[in-house]
Parts: C-alpha cells; sequence; structure tokens
C-alpha cells in the first residue's frame, strides 16, 4: 500500500511540473496569452474624480478616463479602492499599476514615482461654511482650526504659507469626513482641491463657499512605479489617444460640462 501511495504522489508530483500546478501569477503584466489587466489605485472618496454612487459603485472622471485608457492598451481594467496615505507602498508592492484619482504633481512625488504629462489644472482652496464672515484670505486661518486630508498636496500647501504656524492644524482621512465637520462646525476651514471643492458646492450651495484666494495652482497626473519606463510609454500614449479621438472630451464635458483637459 505504501509503495501503491507513493508511485500515486510521484504520477501527481510529475503531472504539476508538467502543467504548472499551484496558485495563478497574478501580476498585472504576467502571461502572454491571457488579457494583462489594469489595475488603478483610486481614493474612493474623492469626487468628482472617483467616488462611490448610491448604488456603491465607484465612478467618477478619472475613472471614466481610466477605462477609456485600458480599452486603447487592450487590457482589463480593476478599480482598486486604497488607503491615500499606503499609495506608494500599494503602487511599489504592485498591487496597483497606476495611482489615478487626482493625483497632484510635486517635486516630492516625483521622487517616489513616474508620472504621465499633467492632464487637469487645479489649485488649492479654502473650503468654509457659506454664512461664514471671519474668513476672507490665507492670513484669516490664523488661530483657527483647519483641517485637511492626511498625505495630501493640500497638507503641504497650508504648511508652505507664512501662516501655518498660527493655524490648528488637523490632519483627516478624507474630504467628505472634513466636509461634514465644515457644516456641523466642529473645524474652521478645509483646505482642499479646487476641482472637488467645485463639485461638492454644486451640490450644496448653500452650505459651503470658497473663502478668497487659492493656495497653490498644481496639476494632477497618472503615477507609475519607478522603473516601468515602457508601462509608462503605453500609457501615456492610450491617454494621448482618447485625447486625439475626442473620447477624452467627452468624458470632461460629462463631469464638468466643458473641456477642461490641459492640450
Amino acid at each position: 500500500m505504501k509503495k501503491l501511495i507513493a508511485s500515486v504522489l510521484t504520477g501527481v508530483i510529475g503531472l504539476c511540473l508538467f502543467v504548472g500546478c499551484g496558485s495563478a501569477n497574478t501580476s498585472s503584466d504576467a502571461g502572454s496569452t491571457a488579457k494583462k489587466t489594469l489595475i488603478v489605485g483610486v481614493d474612493d472618496q474623492f469626487a468628482p474624480m472617483g467616488f462611490r454612487d448610491e448604488n456603491n459603485n465607484i465612478v467618477g472622471f478619472d475613472i471614466d478616463l481610466a477605462k477609456k485608457v485600458a480599452e486603447k492598451m487592450g487590457r482589463e481594467i480593476k478599480i482598486q479602492p486604497i488607503n491615500w496615505d499606503n499609495k506608494f507602498i500599494e503602487l511599489e508592492s504592485g498591487n496597483i499599476d497606476v495611482i489615478w484619482n487626482g493625483f497632484t504633481i510635486t517635486d516630492e512625488r516625483k521622487g517616489q514615482c513616474l508620472f504621465t504629462k499633467p492632464y487637469l489644472a487645479n489649485e488649492q482652496v479654502i473650503v468654509v461654511k457659506n454664512d461664514d464672515t471671519k474668513i476672507n484670505k490665507i492670513a484669516d486661518l490664523a488661530g483657527k482650526n483647519v483641517i485637511a486630508q492626511k498625505d495630501s498636496s493640500a497638507l503641504d500647501a497650508i504648511n508652505k504659507q507664512a501662516v501655518a504656524k498660527d493655524i490648528k492644524l488637523t490632519e483627516i482621512k478624507d474630504n467628505v469626513s472634513g466636509l461634514l465637520e465644515i457644516k456641523n462646525g466642529s473645524s474652521d476651514a478645509l483646505v482642499m482641491d479646487s476641482v472637488v471643492a467645485k463639485y461638492y458646492i454644486t451640490k450644496e450651495p448653500n452650505t459651503y463657499k470658497i473663502a478668497g484666494e487659492a493656495l497653490a495652482p498644481e496639476e494632477y497626473g497618472i503615477g507609475v512605479k519607478k522603473g516601468r519606463d515602457d508601462f509608462l510609454a503605453e500609457l501615456q500614449k492610450a491617454f494621448n489617444d482618447i485625447v486625439a479621438d475626442g473620447s477624452a472630451k467627452t468624458i470632461s464635458e460629462k463631469w464638468f460640462g466643458e473641456d477642461l483637459l490641459l492640450k
């Protein structure tokens, strides 16, 4: 009996070696016959770039762009919600192929990943309650309870201001929770992307407003792991193609009512 079991096991092992048993390779670039996947890392609370709708589906401007780009690349798409604090860890580990969700290009981030060409202009703005009369410019933030998303360009923008040393600054998980704090009065001001702020103000015009001047102009790009230059070139070409064929313009008009894409 022992000899029979040993013989069967030997046969099974041999078969596995021949056909390749074991767990499947889940890398987005694995396999020449299977269709590759574009795994897009997003903050799913960042409307209108990427967020969950009333049916809990992840939708948004960047989501629609990513789907069109994946189509041009001949890839399946997987939208992967991530903890924004860990975006570079997710990228480095290969859990995602791109960081694409209102991702601001900064000099610091250029040291951590590759970027496509910028595709959308943005700036950081101060959001307050609609009836607020005390905050009208950056200097008015002195002594106020100010909030901004952790590990965001908004946080960087505040810390570069001369008034930063006089601000009671708190880092928050996402802008949705930040807006709730402004609404209920537990914080005085939220610094966030103007693209996102304008979207929420459109939804609740009697609740929020943008106070005075912007803190910092910036541009959005798509982040790719360092060393993946060929993949970056493929991604950029696909993006250029959806701009050229008018698909990107249609998506921008759907979400913003006009073509905001950088040329």
